[in-house]
C-alpha cells in the first residue's frame, strides 16, 4: 500500500520562489518527523521497489533543492538546506540493503550492536577466515583473477543474506534474527572493500 507524501515547500507550483515576499509554506513538524519511508510514501519494507525511490527522491528534491529559493528570504534558504540535507539521508538509507535494514530494524526497537556485539556463528566465522586468507594470497601474487573469483563469491554470498533478510523482516518479522543477518552483511561489505582496494593496489 503507498503512503502519501505531504511535502510542501512553495505554493507556486513548479516555478521557483522568488524575493523575500514570496509566498511560502514550511512543511509542518509533523512531516520534518516522518520516518524515511514515509516521506517518499513508501511503506516499510526491506523490499523496495527502487524506481519508485528514485521518482518520489527527484520529486522532493525539485522542490526542495536550494537554488529554487536563491533569492528567497533567509529562512526560506536555511529552510530549503534543512529539507536537502533531510531528504538525500533517507535516500542514501533506503537506497542503501544495509543501511535501509539497520534503519528497519530502529524503526521496531532493534539495536544491530555492530560496534559492541561481534559474535558471530563459527561457521561463518571460519568462511571469514578462509576468505581474508585468500585475499592476502590473491595480493601478495597481485593475481587479479583470483580477486575477481573473490568478488564474485563475496556479491553471491551478499545477495543470498539479502535475501535471506527479505524472508526475516517482511515475512516472518524475525527482528533478532534479521539483526544477526546485518551483521553479517556489514562484515561482508568490509571485506568487499578490502578487495576493491587490493585490486586498486595491483593495479597502481
Amino acid at each position: 500500500m503507498r503512503r502519501r507524501r505531504r511535502v510542501v515547500v512553495g505554493c507556486n507550483g513548479d516555478k521557483p520562489v522568488e524575493g523575500a515576499q514570496a509566498p511560502f509554506l514550511f512543511m509542518v513538524m509533523e512531516d520534518f518527523k516522518q520516518n524515511h519511508f514515509e516521506l517518499f510514501g513508501l511503506s516499510p519494507g526491506f523490499a523496495v521497489e527502487q524506481d519508485r525511490l528514485e521518482q518520489a527522491y527527484r520529486e522532493i528534491q525539485a522542490r526542495v533543492h536550494p537554488d529554487r529559493f536563491a533569492h528567497a528570504g533567509e529562512a526560506e534558504r536555511r529552510a530549503s538546506m534543512q529539507w536537502t540535507t533531510r531528504v538525500n539521508e533517507a535516500y542514501r538509507t533506503l537506497k542503501n540493503p544495509v543501511a535501509r535494514a539497520r534503519y528497519l530494524l530502529e524503526l521496531n526497537g532493534v539495536d544491530v550492536a555492530f560496534e559492541t556485539n561481534t559474535k558471530m556463528p563459527p561457521q561463518f566465522l571460519m568462511q571469514q577466515m578462509e576468505l581474508r586468507e585468500a585475499l592476502e594470497a590473491a595480493l601478495k601474487a597481485k593475481d587479479a583473477a583470483a580477486l575477481e573469483v573473490l568478488r564474485n563469491n563475496l556479491d553471491n554470498a551478499h545477495r543470498a543474506l539479502e535475501e535471506e533478510l527479505a524472508r526475516q523482516l517482511d515475512g516472518g518479522r524475525d527482528y533478532r534474527a534479521a539483526a544477526d543477518s546485518v551483521r553479517k552483511l556489514m562484515f561482508l561489505e568490509k571485506l568487499g572493500a578490502e578487495i576493491d582496494a587490493a585490486h586498486e593496489a595491483i593495479e597502481a
